[in-house]
């Protein structure tokens, strides 16, 4: 296995520790190699073959969520997502041979078929009815049908980007969406065919080239100049980094149409009513470390509920895309601290999350939590149409 990294990013850390307490893995387990200092060593030591590629490296990377914390920390300005998804990409190959079948279906089969989705989501949806599907999975109540589509305003002034799993599961999230930003006096559009996956879970997994794919499909499906108003975290992160992922001057273009669902509202602005219950606000890390855009959503809450934050300085829920689903034991620990500090938050007040990403929705409702996104707290408490 080689690793293709860049080397002045690489060589950026100074090893001073810094990032440490904000490194969710690390704050779990005390062990140095799953911490970003470890991790960075270690991808240094086979860089320059001072160490062969072995299961304690694979573990060491394999446990890293991904939730970019290190980044907001590091003094040096490290960029160790860049470093861990091309390291990923080194590792793809190297999977076990059932882990590359599973995720071959999952990433080309699945994810980017609107069709063979639909059909996995009603089949999902009838387990769920035979109780086949375990609560600790977090999942929503599937439709056994699709439900109705949704519609798009002529002559749009701002898309709404609606994707794969989210659209499937959560579609009523971007109805919530659409009508909270239409009520700011927008026109809003819905993609052309072919954005029906941004490519987030395939950067994550270091499926670098399918990632590439999407990503040019996905631009194809957006004519035009108008904002792209993105209402999931990681889509949004993922969107904003395809002039990295790219390399073109359209991509980059592209890039700098996307804005967050929160910003967007706070920025046109919104009429609710207040009095509603209290609100805890959890900060996707792809919203907080990535876009830097989390403190929008407590701005366009306030006026309509009592909104908490937590004192954890934004720590990972674990739930990273298809972390949980590997790594089980260590995203549920992970889980545990953030659930005692949004309890914490609330006090002893009865309270509601808002989460802003839908993975780290499902992660925090499969340990009991009352979890909804912005877009349908707002809505609850806007005025009449």
């Amino acid at each position: 296995m080689k690793l293709r990294l860049d080397e002045s990013e690489l060589v950026a850390c100074v090893g001073c520790g810094l990032c440490l307490p904000h490194c969710p893995t690390y704050r779990v387990t005390g062990d140095e190699l799953t911490s970003p200092r470890g991790r960075i060593a270690a991808m240094l030591a086979v860089s320059e073959n001072r160490a062969t590629v072995d299961a304690t490296f694979h573990q060491s990377m394999d446990t890293c969520i991904q939730c970019r914390a290190c980044e907001a920390a590091c003094p040096s300005g490290v960029q160790f997502g860049h470093l861990m998804e091309d390291t990923r990409r080194a590792q793809a190959p190297e999977r076990p041979w059932p882990r590359r079948v599973i995720e071959t279906i999952a990433y080309r089969g699945v994810l980017p078929r609107r069709r063979v989705l639909a059909g996995l989501t009603r089949l999902t949806a009838v387990a769920q009815r035979a109780r086949l599907v375990p609560k600790r999975f977090g999942l929503p109540l599937l439709p056994l049908r699709s439900p109705a589509p949704l519609v798009s305003d002529p002559a749009p002034d701002a898309f709404l980007f609606t994707g794969c799993v989210m659209d499937a599961w959560q579609r009523d999230t971007h109805r919530a969406a659409l009508r909270v930003m239409r009520a700011t006096g927008a026109r809003v559009g819905l993609p052309d065919p072919g954005a029906d996956c941004c490519g987030a879970l395939h950067i994550h997994a270091g499926r670098h080239d399918d990632a590439v794919r999407l990503a040019t499909r996905v631009m194809r499906a957006f004519p035009g100049t108008a904002p792209i108003v993105v209402d999931s975290a990681g889509c949004g992160a993922a969107l904003l980094d395809y002039g990295r992922l790219l390399g073109t001057p359209e991509a980059v273009a592209f890039s700098e149409r996307v804005v967050d669902f929160s910003s967007f509202v706070r920025d046109r602005g919104v009429t609710t009513r207040p009095g509603g219950p209290t609100v805890v606000v959890q900060d996707p890390c792809h919203l907080r470390h990535v876009q830097k855009t989390h403190l929008a959503v407590g701005e366009i809450l306030g006026a309509a509920y009592d909104v908490r934050v937590t004192a954890d300085d934004g720590l990972c829920c674990g739930a990273g895309g298809a972390f949980s689903v590997f790594e089980p034991d260590l995203s549920n620990a992970v889980r545990d601290r953030k659930v005692a500090a949004l309890r914490s938050a609330a006090g002893t007040d009865q309270f509601i999350v808002a989460s802003a990403n839908p993975g780290c929705a499902m992660h925090l409702a499969a340990a009991g939590l009352d979890v909804r996104h912005p877009a349908e707290l707002l809505e609850d408490r806007l005025g009449p149409d």
